[in-house]
């Protein structure tokens, strides 16, 4: 599998996950969705909020890639995230409208992601003004990670809350080899 490959896949990845995710959600109500669970984000509602905003820091980052991803073009018009841990919803279904059109514009922006692209060093700022320059291709990879990882504390405090969303494994979407 190639690198472009691996993106579109973890696009996809990402895409099945949140549709999974936000689908268990609807068995709760606002307030078990807004409750304080002691996460990071503290509640169910503020982890996802924090999976959007780290989505739209880091793809507003990419849009500065010279490639110029036209993918992209909308992220750009977002207003920048103010921290991380704002709840841009303040509600599941006004999150999951803005969850489906982030990932959209994610699986797009995969699979307009050339080999060559990915070489690529990015300078980007992070929030707090750290300026950084790193390898594109393995700031996608943290993106990709970011997400897995925000979204497994989600299915804890799901499970917690009764709710099993059953498969999670990326390997389900992984293509099966022919052996030769």
């Amino acid at each position: 599998m190639s690198r472009t490959e691996h993106i579109c896949l973890m696009a996809t990845y990402n895409k099945w996950m949140n549709a999974k995710i936000y689908g268990a959600t609807s068995c709760l109500s606002d307030d078990e969705l807004s409750a304080d669970r002691k996460a990071f984000f503290k509640s169910i509602l503020g982890t996802l909020n924090h999976v959007a905003i780290g989505d739209t820091v880091w793809l507003k980052r990419f849009a500065k890639h010279p490639a110029d991803h036209s993918a992209l073009e909308s992220v750009r018009q977002l207003c920048d995230p103010k921290s991380l841990d704002q709840l841009l919803f303040s509600t599941i279904p006004e999150l999951s409208v803005h969850r489906e059109r982030l990932d959209q514009i994610i699986v797009e922006w995969a699979h307009s992601i050339t080999e060559s692209d990915l070489d690529h060093t990015l300078h980007y700022a992070s929030m707090k003004g750290v300026v950084s320059d790193k390898d594109f291709y393995s700031l996608v990879m943290h993106f990709f990670n970011h997400q897995t990882h925000h979204r497994g504390q989600v299915t804890t405090l799901l499970s917690q809350a009764g709710i099993d969303i059953v498969d999670t494994d990326l390997v389900f979407l992984i293509p099966s080899q022919s052996c030769v």
